[in-house]
């Protein structure tokens, strides 16, 4: 029977070997992860200094924000003593206490409702404990 199929060249002394081919090729894509790796810090190191800035400046904004609460308090304090004509300035800053006070416990109030709410990722839990089975072979 004659064989219909091109001869194969024999590999010449320039030609790569496959040892040769998948050194070079691991080699590359060491060097394509190192440099990916290197480009992933360089913009990490942007992101966290602008990141850095901006929890700076909402700190800085938290900050004068409670400033105008209390001033704000202060305001509605000698609001409700109305230069000496409305309640007494002792019991105007005592109300202002007591708003605050009862908001400070509403906010409570939600908190511990919403915390009970809080419930264990048992599907995920679920899956996890399924993993070794899986790895194994065997099938719930």
């Amino acid at each position: 029977m004659a064989n219909n199929q091109p001869p194969t060249p024999s590999p010449t002394e320039g030609d790569p070997t496959i040892g040769r081919l998948v050194h070079d090729a691991t080699r590359d894509i060491s060097t394509l992860v190192q440099k990916e790796i290197q480009l992933a810090k360089s913009e990490l190191k942007v992101s966290v200094k602008a990141g850095g800035i901006g929890i700076g400046m909402f700190a800085a904004a938290g900050f004068l924000l409670v400033l105008a609460v209390i001033m704000l308090s202060v305001s509605i304090a000698y609001f409700i003593n109305w230069n000496g004509d409305g309640l007494a300035l002792h019991w105007a800053f005592l109300i202002v206490f007591g708003f605050y006070a009862l908001v400070a416990g509403l906010l409570v109030y939600l908190g511990i409702r919403s915390v009970k709410k809080v419930r264990a990722p048992e599907k995920a839990i679920e899956q996890g404990r399924e993993i070794p089975k899986a790895l194994k072979g065997q099938h719930s």
